[in-house]
């Protein structure tokens, strides 16, 4: 397996992770958990060292999962996990029901962090992010405050979840920061502008979710393709039936490339991701171990210079079709 490093301060993973949440939240019920046990050892027998979490996930039951999928093989991975909603008051977003305030408070951060330690089944936490930016604490003050973790060896790294430059930078001068977290694939592409600019010059690592698109780049996914009322696309602007059919085009030139490399179109999403920096470690996700070996195939596919360069000019004129998250939801990110 090749590995990447995330930052400067020595936090080396595969060079693929895997994210996790949709074994237990958001992407329809919950997948067996004795199923999701075996797929999570299978990928770590495969190579795989970096696995991503949140407490919000269930809430709390993917974290479970990991912990005890993993605990046995602790010194072979890397755990992410994150705090920043509160989850004691559930929120209505209307079509998006179960979503939670945010609370990055102090005395919030270290209480997620000790029963994240619990549910891990773990003495510290690699990497913990700040889920969303909350604009009631002064991001010092978190930063400040996952530094205290980290000096008391609860926490090894920190990280940001979908915060803007200017957060970035003014998290970073009070404790490093290791990695930051955002979507970001072939269909989205708004880190390019500021965001990555500012990570490479602050020795900063990307870990890009969603690199797949939530499954629509792999190309089975098309407008007369239904979703289980639990399953969050359901209620994304960018997944209704006329959004699908008219970014169809994404999928069109990612399968045109595939043919060209003998591969898959989810396999060449995710080598373009791949091929941007070498700092940037997506974290696609899946519930089949057929998907998680076409995953992992990606690392096998090379992208020319030339190749890179007719897909971005091909992809900036193909226009997007419905915004990534309702408007409530987009108001959480990028602060």
């Amino acid at each position: 397996m090749k590995t990447r490093r995330l930052g400067n301060d020595g936090l080396e993973v595969s060079a693929l992770g895997l994210g996790c949440m949709g074994m237990s939240f958001s992407y329809g019920p919950p997948a067996d958990r004795g199923e999701m046990i075996s797929l999570l050892r299978e990928a770590v027998d495969r190579g795989v060292t970096f696995f991503d979490t949140a407490e919000v996930y269930g809430p709390f039951a993917n974290e479970e999962l990991l912990g005890e999928a993993l605990a046995p093989l602790r010194d072979r991975v890397v755990l992410a996990t994150k705090f920043g909603f509160d989850l004691e008051s559930p929120l209505d977003f209307g079509a998006r029901k179960g979503a939670f305030p945010l609370n990055s408070r102090p005395e919030h951060i270290r209480r997620v962090a000790e029963t994240s330690l619990r549910r891990l089944r773990t003495e510290s936490i690699d990497l913990f992010y700040q889920h969303r930016v909350d604009p009631e604490v002064p991001i010092e003050d978190v930063a400040g405050t996952v530094g205290e973790l980290i000096r008391e060896g609860k926490v090894r790294h920190f990280g940001l979840s979908e915060a803007g430059v200017e957060t970035i930078r003014r998290a970073h001068r009070v404790q490093r920061v290791t990695a930051v977290q955002s979507e970001y694939s072939l269909w989205y592409r708004d880190p390019e502008a500021e965001v990555l600019p500012a990570l490479e010059e602050l020795g900063i690592g990307f870990v890009p979710y969603s690199p797949l698109g939530r499954g629509f780049l792999t190309g089975t996914v098309d407008e007369t393709t239904s979703y289980d009322p639990s399953d969050f696309r359901s209620a994304l602007p960018r997944f209704t039936p006329e959004a699908r059919s008219a970014n169809r085009s994404f999928v069109d030139l990612l399968r045109r490339m595939a043919q060209r490399k003998r591969a898959t179109p989810g396999q060449i999403a995710l080598a373009w991701l791949l091929a941007q920096k070498p700092w940037i470690v997506p974290i696609p996700g899946t519930r089949r171990r057929a998907r998680l070996e076409e995953n992992l195939g990606a690392l096998s596919v090379e992208l020319t210079q030339e190749e890179l360069r007719d897909m971005d000019q091909a992809a900036a004129n193909l226009p997007i079709t419905g915004a990534r998250y309702p408007e409530a939801l987009m108001r959480m990110t990028g602060r």
